[in-house]
């Protein structure tokens, strides 16, 4: 019992300490302190910033390319997907890849025209395999499943591409 009140008492010794020691401070020079501090932070988080423009086209490049066999896969599996609007789905399949190469060809172009770290792409290759399943209800799922990852990857995509379009405006860049 005796052990615990011990126990219990460290930190607040620790805290008054703590108190006593700062106390001789003056708040003026805590608050340079702090604004050192919170310089040095914004430089290194500006800094890092820059480095990474280049990189963001680069993952996006990346990303992008990872899609195409998926992309193939899901419009060869809308042929059988038993669902009623198949027809539709396989057109706007058919409109994502259509979409996804054009981006792929124009993103070559821009990172033709940046730094050589943004020319740079990743191979993140496919590993779903290829069989989407035997019964109705399994096709459905994991074609569902795979289309809501690209909807999320896509959806990643846009967003690296709107912050560089952001920085590159150098409007307000503070806001990107």
């Amino acid at each position: 019992m005796l052990r615990r009140r011990c126990n219990g008492r460290k930190p607040f010794i620790a805290v008054l300490y703590m108190v006593a020691v700062c106390s001789g401070v003056p708040v003026s020079d805590l608050l340079d302190r702090a604004s050192q501090h919170s310089d040095k932070l914004h430089s290194l988080s500006t800094t890092l910033t820059h480095e990474l423009e280049s990189e963001l086209l680069s993952l996006a490049r990346s990303l992008l390319r990872a899609w195409v066999d998926p992309l193939v896969l899901l419009s060869s599996s809308a042929d059988t997907l038993p669902h009623p609007s198949q027809s539709k789905i396989i057109s706007k399949i058919h409109e994502l890849q259509e979409h996804s190469n054009n981006l792929g060809d124009g993103l070559n172009v821009l990172s033709g025209k940046m730094e050589p770290a943004a020319q740079s792409v990743s191979s993140l290759p496919y590993r779903g395999g290829n069989d989407m399943g035997q019964d109705k209800i399994s096709k459905l799922i994991r074609f569902q499943f795979l289309l809501s990852c690209f909807r999320r990857d896509s959806h990643k995509i846009d967003s690296f591409l709107k912050v560089l379009r952001c920085r590159a405006a150098k409007t307000q860049p503070h806001l990107c």
